[in-house]
Formats: C-alpha cells, structure tokens, sequence
C-alpha cells in the first residue's frame, strides 16, 4: 500500500448514495459556517476547518454536511486543497459504521460531476485505501506522495 498518496477517481456511474435513517445529507448553508467549523475543529482539525470554510466560501457551497437531530455528524468538501481534489471527509465516531462517510462521499462526487468534472482527486489518502477502492473503484496516482503534489507547500511536508 502506498501511505498518503492522492488517488483518483471516475466520476461517471457512480453508485446510488445511500439513504440513512434520521440522517440528511445535504450542501452546507453559509448561515450555519461557525457551527460546521467547530465541529471540524473539535473532532479532527484546525487544517481540516480551514480547507472546509475555503470550500464554503465559494459561490455556491462545495461543502456537504450529514446532520442528525439538528446536529452536523459528519462533512465533506471539493475544491477546497486545490480544483478537482475531493476532501477532506469526517465522520463523528459515533456514527461511523452507518454509512454516512460513503453518502457524503458519494454526494460530494456527484456534485463535482454536475460541477463539469469528469474525474476526481482524492488528496492524501492513508488509512482509507479500502473504503475508496471499495465505494468507487478509485486507484492510486503514481508519484502521488505528498511532498510531490500540492500539499508540497504545506508545513512540515
């Protein structure tokens, strides 16, 4: 397995996203931007904040949050490290098992689809190889470690 490379994904025929019971998949609402970025920041990162708030800045939101009873459980961005990169992705723990991360991915790729693209990047994958490869057949770039993409740039890479 190659640690922390992008990977790349067909955007044409995806699967069906899955409907979970109580839970919405739907494009972040600017209005709601401070609580979506908390919930980054306090179940995964400042970084991952940043990226997503990139993405709902946009003209139209390439953000897509999960919400149960009035509460994000999870999000998804595009365009957000750079055009055409999906990510990042989080779920909260408590909700992981129950298809959420694959809704929001798939949500989120089809929007890139409708959005004019034809493939999708998929920046810096570690422990997630299986899921991708499982939901979407995706595949790893040659020379797509970090310190050679776009992520080149960043602190400590």
């Amino acid at each position: 397995m190659l640690e922390g490379c992008d990977m790349i994904v067909r955007l044409y025929d995806l699967p069906e996203v899955p409907a979970i019971e109580g839970v919405k998949i739907k494009r972040a609402f600017i209005g709601n931007k401070t609580a979506i970025l908390q919930f980054i920041r306090e179940t995964f990162s400042d970084g991952w904040a940043c990226e997503a708030e990139r993405a709902m800045l946009q003209d139209v939101s390439k953000v897509f949050i999960a919400e149960e009873k009035g509460k994000v459980v999870g999000f998804a961005c595009f365009d957000s490290t750079a055009k055409g990169f999906f990510g990042p992705i989080g779920v909260a723990p408590e909700m992981r098992g129950r298809r959420v991360g694959e809704a929001l991915l798939l949500s989120t790729l089809k929007a890139m689809l409708d959005y004019g693209y034809g493939y999708g990047i998929i920046g810096w994958v570690k422990d997630a190889e299986m899921f991708y490869r499982k939901t979407v057949d995706a595949e790893f770039i040659r020379n797509g470690e970090p310190e050679k993409n776009v992520y080149r740039n960043m602190l400590g890479v």
